[in-house]
C-alpha cells in the first residue's frame, strides 16, 4: 500500500540530479501509483524526501537542489490534476513547502547549525551507506565514496539493482556488490572480508538494527595494516616454531654424522686397498651435503647476528651483480643496474646482505627462464633514498606470481621449484629484518615482479 514511499525518493533524487531529463518513465510510473492520494500526503512525504535529499548535498548545490525539487512537485501534481476543490489547499501546501525548503536550505547553509554527529559520520575512516527496505541508498559517507570511487551525488538515490549495473562504479566493484547481495540473500545477514583489485583487505558488515525501523546499515573497513601486522606476527611465530625445531634435532642428527664421517676416514686405508676409495669419497661428501642443509635449515631459523660496517650500496650492488652476470647471461638475460644516490650508504653485515641480493637475483633469473621465448630477460636493479631507508629495487620480467604465492612467499620450505628447500627467502627475511629493515613484493601474472628492500642509510 505504501510502496509509492519507497519508489518517491529515488525518482526525486535522479530528477534533481539530472535535471529532469532522464526520469520520465519512472516518474510515469509513480504517478499512477499516486491516484487518488489526497495532496497533503504527497506533499508531507515530499518534504522529508526532501530533507534527507539535502543531507548529502554539498553546500553550493543546495539550492539547486531545492528548485528542482520544486519542479518536481509542482510537475507531479499538476499531471495528477487534482479536483479544483483541492486546489486552494493544494496552494496553501505549495506555498507552505517552499517556505520550508527555503527554511531547509538556510539551516544547512549556517554552518554553526550544522549537525554535529553528521560531520563525524561523514569523516570516520569507515565506509558507511544506508539502504531502505526497498532497496534504495538513502545516505553515502565520504569514505564510502573513496572506497566505491564514484561520487556521491551520482550514488544517492540508487536502487539496489542499478548499483549492479552503475556506470560510475568499476566492474570489480559491482562484481563486490552482487557478490554481497547474494551473501545477504541468504543468510539475511553478512560480515566477511575480501581482498579487492588493489590488493586492499576490507571488512565488510551489514546489519538491521531495530533503531533504524527497517533500514539496513552498511559498514566497509580498510584493514589492510592491520592484515600486514598480523602477517608479520605469524611470521614470527613460524620462524620462532621452526628455530624451536630445527634446535631439537640439529644435535641428534650432527652427532651421528660426525661418528660416521670419522669411521670412513679410519676405513679410508683399506678402501684404497682395495680400490674402493671412490666410495670412500662419496660418502665424506654426502655427508658434508648433510651437514650443509642442517646449516642452512638452522640459519633460516635464526641468522647469525650482523656484523654491521658502513658500506656504499653502490659497491654491494655491483659486486653482486658481477657474480649473478655469468649465470644470467648463459640463460640469455641482461642486468641493468642504475644507482640514483651514488653516496649512499648502509650500515650492514657484507655477507649477509649479498647472500641476499644473490638469491632474489636467481629468482629473477629463474623467473625469466619460461618467458625466454616471448621476450628477451632482464632484470632492472636500482637504489634511491625514501624516508630514512635505502631502497633496493630488483624487476625482473619474468612469469610473475599469483596473489596466492605472494602470500606466503617468505614462509619457510613454501617453495613452487621442483629442487628448491623452500629456505632462500626465508633467510633473507630474516636477515633484513635483523637489520631493521624489511622486504616488499609487487607482482603481475605474465609481467614481472619486483623485489623491494628497504634499510636504514648512514650519514
Amino acid at each position: 500500500m505504501n510502496g509509492w514511499k519507497t519508489r518517491y525518493f529515488p525518482v526525486l533524487a535522479e530528477f534533481a540530479r539530472s535535471g529532469g531529463h532522464v526520469v520520465r518513465p519512472e516518474m510515469q510510473e509513480l504517478w499512477i501509483e499516486l491516484i487518488g492520494l489526497p495532496a497533503s500526503v504527497i506533499l508531507r512525504h515530499h518534504e522529508e524526501s526532501v530533507k534527507f535529499l539535502l543531507s548529502y548535498a554539498e553546500p553550493e548545490d543546495r539550492m539547486t537542489l531545492v528548485h528542482r525539487s520544486l519542479l518536481f512537485i509542482t510537475e507531479l501534481l499538476v499531471s495528477l490534476r487534482l479536483p479544483e476543490a483541492a486546489a486552494a489547499e493544494e496552494k496553501r501546501d505549495e506555498d507552505k513547502l517552499l517556505y520550508n525548503a527555503g527554511a531547509i536550505h538556510s539551516e544547512h547553509i549556517d554552518e554553526t547549525t550544522s549537525n554535529k554527529f553528521e560531520t563525524v559520520l561523514q569523516h570516520m575512516d569507515s565506509g558507511v551507506a544506508l539502504f531502505d527496505a526497498a532497496g534504495n541508498l538513502r545516505f553515502v559517507n565520504v569514505q564510502m565514496s573513496k572506497m566505491l570511487k564514484a561520487p556521491r551525488k551520482a550514488l544517492i538515490g540508487s536502487t539496489l539493482f542499478r548499483l549492479f549495473f552503475h556506470e560510475s562504479l568499476s566492474r570489480s566493484i559491482r562484481k563486490h556488490v552482487l557478490r554481497i547481495y547474494r551473501g545477504l540473500a541468504l543468510y539475511r545477514r553478512y560480515h566477511d572480508e575480501f581482498q579487492d583489485a588493489a590488493g586492499r583487505h576490507l571488512l565488510v558488515s551489514i546489519s538491521q538494527p531495530d533503531e533504524l525501523e527497517g533500514d539496513y546499515l552498511v559498514s566497509v573497513k580498510d584493514v589492510s595494516e592491520y592484515k600486514l601486522i598480523e602477517q608479520a606476527a605469524f611470521q614470527n611465530d613460524k620462524l620462532a616454531m621452526l628455530g624451536k625445531t630445527a634446535a631439537a634435532i640439529a644435535h641428534e642428527i650432527r652427532n651421528p654424522l660426525t661418528s660416521i664421517r670419522g669411521f670412513i676416514q679410519l676405513l679410508n686405508p683399506y678402501l684404497s686397498e682395495i680400490g674402493k676409495q671412490e666410495y670412500g669419497r662419496i660418502i665424506l661428501s654426502e655427508i658434508d651435503r648433510a651437514n650443509d642443509i642442517i646449516y642452512e635449515f638452522l640459519n633460516s631459523s635464526k641468522p647469525s647476528a650482523p656484523m654491521k660496517q658502513k658500506v656504499l650500496v653502490d659497491m654491494l650492488l655491483r659486486e653482486s651483480i658481477l657474480i649473478s652476470e655469468s649465470e644470467a647471461n648463459m640463460k640469455g638475460c641482461e642486468i641493468h643496474c642504475e644507482n640514483f644516490e651514488p653516496g649512499l650508504t648502509v650500515a650492514v653485515d657484507v655477507k649477509q646482505i649479498k647472500q641476499v641480493l644473490l638469491n632474489i637475483m636467481k629468482n629473477a633469473i629463474d623467473a625469466i627462464q619460461d618467458m625466454i621465448g616471448e621476450r628477451k630477460g632482464r632484470i632492472d636493479i636500482s637504489a634511491r633514498t625514501e624516508g630514512r631507508f635505502a631502497v633496493i629495487s630488483i624487476r625482473d620480467n619474468g612469469k610473475g606470481m599469483e596473489r596466492a604465492i605472494l602470500n606466503r612467499l617468505f614462509d619457510p620450505f613454501f617453495t613452487t621449484k621442483e629442487a628448491g628447500t623452500g629456505l632462500g627467502l626465508s633467510v633473507s627475511y630474516r636477515i633484513i629484518t635483523n637489520h631493521g629493515g624489511t622486504i616488499q613484493v609487487n607482482s603481475q601474472i605474465r609481467e614481472g615482479t619486483e623485489f623491494m628492500i628497504y634499510l636504514p642509510y648512514v650519514e
